[in-house]
């Protein structure tokens, strides 16, 4: 592919994002709207929690699944089954409120989002050099951002103040996506023809097989960006479910929340250049200990009884954002330069189990840890947890040999 010209106009990247951004919104906007159809429908609050419970577990099933998907059946049968199965379930449940469809259909969601999220960062590793990766994974992360940006907040507003089936009928936009990932698979199938099925006993000719390519050698490589990036959404995930609880003014909760939001945006989008031009390792160590610092920031703003303490707040989610959004793209950067090319959908699917089940953990194991302490309690286990990866960050991480390009990080 092209090194020149601005990185949306590589390629395949316009289809890419057109994809993601008609997949994530159809996402985005039930992941509070199908909650509150299950209190619709009489259920408690253990139920309309099980329902994104639910969907995070089948996209965690899926992911493991999706690097072979892709090796046997290709890019376009693949995209096209993920999308109609996250499209498809949000317009089926405005036939019912009742709790089993609910969580039948988020099921099958999960399968779909656990498609997408897998095909669309290892799309990124195929489009685009290795010398703009981090750009172009910068590029893609906006492309996630928007949506959650926009219609995450705005679901519940739309669902009660305009009516339920309109926030159903906008969790159909991954349907929309789907020409853009056929055209996204046409490219790939003529930019990376190595990435497609191939017959039986058929080798890469760009990138041959060594001696320590195997899946458990690559998947050793995998860990170490993984369990750093768990440990950042283990955080950013815990602040984002539990802070409209913690935070007694509705304004201030909504601030922060915007506030992590954009910051996470926009350092996933601009980190990636610095990493490109500097290499991913020297921002590790100073990202790390900056969100155990705005994890003790949150805890010290809740801590009072009485009221949050705003400034602090808003000071501590801007930094949380910061390093939840840049540690996403530089653990991203780090794990398709760690394994050959044709381990990269795997390293996609491991990297988005790092991501989803540091959410899951940031929700649950937090929450659970609040009830039987505090939350100011909670938040600052959760840095702790962070900066306990500080040793893999010190860590120079392993350049698989068999890179095609790009310097030495």
């Amino acid at each position: 592919m092209s090194a020149r010209g601005p990185i949306w106009r590589q390629p395949g990247m316009a289809s890419l994002s057109l994809m993601t951004c008609a997949g994530f919104s159809g996402y985005a906007v039930l992941l509070t709207v199908a909650p509150l159809w299950a209190v619709e429908g009489g259920a408690g609050t253990a139920g309309s929690g099980l329902v994104n419970g639910v969907l995070l577990l089948f996209t965690v099933l899926t992911q493991l699944f999706v690097p072979r998907a892709l090796h046997r059946f290709g890019w376009g049968p693949v995209l096209t089954v993920g999308l109609v199965l996250l499209g498809a379930p949000g317009v089926l449940l405005s036939l019912s409120d009742d709790l089993g469809v609910i969580l039948a259909l988020s099921a099958v969601r999960g399968v779909g989002f656990g498609v997408l999220t897998v095909t669309g960062s290892a799309a990124v590793a195929a489009l685009v050099g290795e010398e703009r990766r981090g750009e172009a994974i910068g590029a893609y992360g906006l492309a996630v951002a928007v949506p959650n940006l926009v219609l995450l907040p705005a679901g519940p507003w739309i669902a009660e103040s305009i009516g339920y089936w309109v926030a159903f009928a906008l969790s159909a936009l991954p349907l929309v996506g789907i020409p853009a990932a056929l055209r996204l698979a046409s490219t790939l199938h003529l930019g990376a023809p190595d990435l497609h099925p191939r017959v039986a006993g058929s080798t890469d000719p760009v990138d041959p097989p060594g001696p320590h390519d195997s899946e458990a050698a690559a998947f050793r490589q995998l860990l170490r960006p993984m369990l750093m990036l768990l440990a950042v959404t283990l955080a950013g995930g815990a602040v984002i479910t539990f802070t409209p609880q913690v935070v007694d003014r509705p304004a201030v909760a909504a601030g922060g929340l915007l506030l992590m939001g954009l910051a996470a945006a926009l350092s996933r989008w601009r980190v990636g250049v610095l990493a490109d031009r500097h290499g991913a390792q020297p921002f590790l160590v100073p990202l790390i200990l900056l969100t155990g610092v705005g994890m003790a920031l949150v805890s010290w703003s809740v801590a009072t009884s009485g009221s949050v303490r705003a400034g602090s707040f808003l000071a501590a989610m801007l930094l949380i954002g910061l390093c939840y959004g840049a540690l996403q793209n530089l653990t991203l950067v780090i794990s398709f330069a760690a394994v050959p090319r044709r381990h990269h959908n795997r390293a996609s699917a491991v990297w988005n189990i790092g991501f989803d089940a540091g959410t899951a953990l940031g929700s649950v194991a937090v929450g659970v840890v609040a009830e039987l302490t505090s939350f100011a309690t909670a938040f600052l286990i959760a840095g702790a947890i962070a900066l306990s990866t500080l040793p893999l960050g010190l860590q120079r991480y392993a350049v698989s040999a068999t890179r095609r390009s790009g310097p030495a990080p």
